[in-house]
C-alpha cells in the first residue's frame, strides 16, 4: 500500500484531478465530506488530507510515503524529504510587497516584514546583504503595511489581486511555487516499484 498525504484546498482539488486522469479512483471526495482519509478503488492506495504545513512532516517521519506539496512550503520548512517531480499546478509566487503611499526605492536596513515565512523571508535578505527586523504572522498579512507594524510583507500570491484590493504593490519576487511530489528515503527504497511506476504516470500527464 501507498500512503499519500495531500494539502487540503486547491492542491487536493488538482490532486485529485491528476489521479483521476491516470485511473486511480478514490472510494470519497475528502473535498466535500468530513473524512481525513480514503482508500483508492484497489484499496493499494490511500489518501490522507492534511493541513498544507503538515504535509512534509507526514512524508519526512514516514506517516506518508509520498507527499503533494506546495514549494513554498518546502522552502520554507526544509524538511528531510526528497522532491520526486514538480507536478505544474498550484502555481504562485512568494513576493514581498508594500503600501502604494509609500514606495520604496531600495530595502534598507533594519526594514520591519511580517511574513508566514520567516526563514524563506530571511534567506532572501541575506542573499542582498539586507539585514531585516522579521516580524512572524499567521494571518491577515496585508494589514502589517496598513498599521504601521511592517514596512512591507513577504506572502503568498497567485494573481495580485488581495495585494490590489488592500492598496499593495509588489516590490519583488522571492520565488515561483507550484506543487511538488515528494517522499521520503525509506520509502523511497522499500516501495521503489509502485513509487516509480505512480510517478511516471503523473509524469506522462500533458
Amino acid at each position: 500500500m501507498l500512503t499519500i498525504a495531500v494539502a487540503k484546498g486547491y492542491l487536493m482539488a488538482e490532486a485529485m484531478a491528476k489521479f483521476h486522469s491516470i485511473g486511480v479512483e478514490f472510494q470519497d471526495d475528502l473535498r466535500e465530506s468530513r473524512k481525513l482519509f480514503t482508500y483508492d478503488s484497489t484499496g493499494l492506495i490511500r489518501l490522507l488530507q492534511v493541513r498544507p504545513w503538515d504535509v512534509p512532516v507526514y512524508v519526512a517521519q514516514g506517516a506518508a510515503d509520498l507527499g503533494i506539496s506546495g514549494f513554498d512550503v518546502l522552502e520554507e520548512k526544509k524538511d528531510d524529504v526528497i522532491r520526486l517531480i514538480n507536478l505544474d499546478f498550484g502555481a504562485c509566487r512568494l513576493v514581498i510587497a508594500g503600501a502604494n503611499d509609500r514606495p520604496f526605492d531600495s530595502l534598507f536596513h533594519d526594514i520591519r516584514v511580517a511574513t508566514k515565512y520567516p526563514n524563506a523571508t530571511e534567506a532572501y535578505f541575506q542573499r542582498l546583504g539586507v539585514k531585516a527586523r522579521i516580524i512572524k504572522l499567521y494571518g491577515a498579512i496585508e494589514l502589517a503595511p496598513v498599521t504601521g507594524l511592517s514596512d512591507v510583507i513577504v506572502d503568498l500570491t497567485a494573481t495580485g489581486k488581495t495585494l490590489e484590493e488592500n492598496h499593495l504593490s509588489i516590490i519583488d519576487t522571492i520565488f515561483f511555487s507550484t506543487a511538488q511530489l515528494i517522499t521520503n528515503s525509506s520509502s523511497f527504497c522499500l516501495k521503489d516499484r509502485a513509487i516509480r511506476n505512480l510517478t511516471q504516470k503523473l509524469n506522462a500527464l500533458p
